[in-house]
């Protein structure tokens, strides 16, 4: 057909500024060039014609490259596609579902439905280097978790193939027997990717702590070191979870490693306290290891009791003896300097406070006051301060997690999920400000965690939940509740409702953006069209039909307002 024919039969003649799939705005950000780039930087001198020379490079590096045969080396069946699949650029698209959001317009935190691996390469651009903490509690392995196969060539058709969101049959969601000959291998190159690009997103004072058990404890060990670099190594907790499996010996305990983006960079951690309030007796009985002394106190020491003059020497265990001046009380403080000999437990902060100074003990906490009780014995009041995490955590079980999604769903519908304490207690690393994602939300304990915390300290963070749409196993609570809410019977939106529910119980003000992960915006310019008549009528909106501007590909921070113009 002629551009004549064309014009006769309506179809405008312009100039289009096509967009099509191989241009980057239609991907998400190509790290693979974008590493080059920053070498490029780094060393012009190893380029040529284009090409890295990698005989030069290791020239300019001169002693620092190991080219031995012989080295420590982790390594696996598909480890190459595996970084492969890491690097390529995702085509998808974040599709915005307002109608299940809560506080669209004012709201930054986010949960986004789909696979993990696709959403962080399409959070590259919005949000390189701006997440402070990530947590993650992926599939343990058990030979009963799901690990689906990852497909670099078209990773977004295999997501929706498997999901049902093609033929609306969808393939069944896989688990990785331990007889499948490739049990550790396939369940590394299912996380090896993901922990790639993640750790792009992390600030370069960021921190990720990712729960696991003994089964991939020691692979998950190697694979952060190989990533993060084992300097970046921050420590491995020791959780006692309350889950009990049996084998030779019964365990009770999980593990959390964490690691830094850039351990010279990452804050000296202790944990905030929170402000409650600790008192006990200043004084012991007298030993070997805590001899008596000698204190003097001066009038105005507060005491608790009625009037009272005390004898020279009173107390049965801790034994007080007045060696100057009389211990006397009256109208609730003490009337004249005394000087008492006890074995007193914190002499030099008593002494130190008495003297009018901030106090503080040797874990950081401030010592506000010290006063004496009705029978003499002299107390302290402590603030909590800030404290040295421990390596191993106990206050926190997965039956506190069962009975807070009971109270919220008023169902039980997940398995042994995260309790919130858990990650609060981790999240106490963060400010107030700060962004938090989870890309295996789960239950949505992460989410649900931040909201808590920003209820007690009045902060603003903000948290990034992925989940894909796996269906519920089979689990009766779970799917009455699904029935019961008109939801569907998939763990990320039982996830999100959880997350809604929750807002309505900590801060109505909070919200959620809720989106879906879609096919690319862009329209495929197909070559073999038998007429080029619909190929230009397609060709002249570069973007479908039932797109909206809201519609994510990358480099928008999804918190930003749209404007219709």
């Amino acid at each position: 057909m002629s551009f004549a024919q064309l014009a006769k039969n309506g179809i405008p003649l312009m100039i289009i500024e096509k967009i099509s799939l191989n241009d980057p705005e239609s991907k998400s950000a190509d790290i693979t060039q974008e590493n080059i780039d920053q070498l490029k930087q780094l060393f012009p001198e190893v380029f040529s014609e284009g090409k890295i020379d990698f005989d030069a490079l290791k020239a300019v590096l001169g002693e620092v490259v190991d080219d031995s045969d012989e080295r420590y080396n982790f390594t696996w069946h598909g480890k190459s596609r595996a970084r492969q699949i890491a690097q390529t650029p995702s085509t998808g698209t974040l599709r915005p579902c307002k109608e299940e959001s809560v506080n669209w317009d004012t709201t930054e935190n986010l949960f986004i439905e789909g696979d993990n691996l696709e959403v962080l390469k399409l959070l590259q651009k919005s949000y390189h280097k701006k997440v402070k903490m990530i947590y993650i509690d992926p599939p343990y392995n058990t030979g009963k978790d799901f690990v689906y196969k990852d497909n670099f060539q078209d990773n977004i058709r295999n997501y929706q193939v498997l999901t049902g969101q093609v033929n609306n049959q969808g393939k069944p969601f896989s688990t990785n027997s331990d007889t499948s000959g490739r049990y550790h291998t396939d369940w590394i190159n299912m996380l090896y990717p993901r922990l790639k690009l993640a750790r792009n997103l992390l600030s370069d004072d960021g921190i990720i702590f990712i729960s696991i058990d003994e089964h991939e404890v020691v692979n998950l060990s190697n694979l952060c070191n190989e990533i993060f670099g084992e300097d970046n190594f921050v420590e491995r907790f020791i959780w006692k979870s309350g889950r009990t499996s049996a084998s030779t010996f019964t365990r009770e305990h999980e593990y959390i490693l964490a690691y830094a983006k850039d351990i010279s960079q990452l804050p000296h951690i202790v944990y905030k306290g929170d402000d409650s309030i600790i008192s006990d007796r200043a004084i012991k009985k007298v030993s070997f290891k805590n001899p008596a002394s000698e204190i003097t106190f001066p009038a105005g020491v507060k005491f608790l009791g009625e009037n009272k003059t005390f004898p020279s020497i009173f107390g049965d265990k801790e034994v007080v003896e007045v060696t100057s001046g009389v211990f006397e009380c009256k109208n609730g403080a003490l009337a004249s300097e005394v000087t008492l000999k006890a074995g007193w437990t914190m002499k030099s902060q008593i002494e130190n406070w008495l003297s009018g100074n901030d106090t503080f003990d040797s874990k950081g906490q401030q010592v506000v006051e010290f006063f004496f009780k009705p029978n003499g014995v002299l107390q302290y009041v402590k603030k909590r301060g800030t404290e040295h995490p421990k390596t191993i955590i106990t206050d926190f079980t997965t039956k506190q997690g069962s009975k807070e999604l009971e109270a919220l769903l008023c169902s039980s519908v997940f398995d042994y999920p995260k309790p919130t304490g858990l990650i609060e207690h981790l999240m106490k690393t963060t400010d107030s400000e700060d962004i938090i994602l989870d890309f295996f939300a789960g239950s949505g304990s992460t989410g649900h965690a931040v909201l808590k915390q920003n209820k007690k300290d009045g902060g603003r963070r903000k948290f990034i939940l992925v989940q894909l749409p796996e269906p519920i196993s089979k689990n009766v609570g779970a799917t009455e509740y699904c029935t019961k809410e008109s939801i569907p019977e998939l763990i990320s939106r039982i996830s999100l409702k959880r997350i809604k529910n929750a807002i309505l119980k900590e801060d109505k003000t909070q919200g959620v953006k809720f989106f879906k992960l879609d096919q690319t915006n862009i329209h495929a310019w197909d070559a073999d069209f038998e007429s080029l008549e619909p190929a230009l009528q397609l060709a002249a909106k570069s973007i479908k039909d039932d797109r909206i501007p809201e519609d994510v590909q990358g480099g928008i921070p999804l918190c930003i307002k749209f404007n219709q113009i």
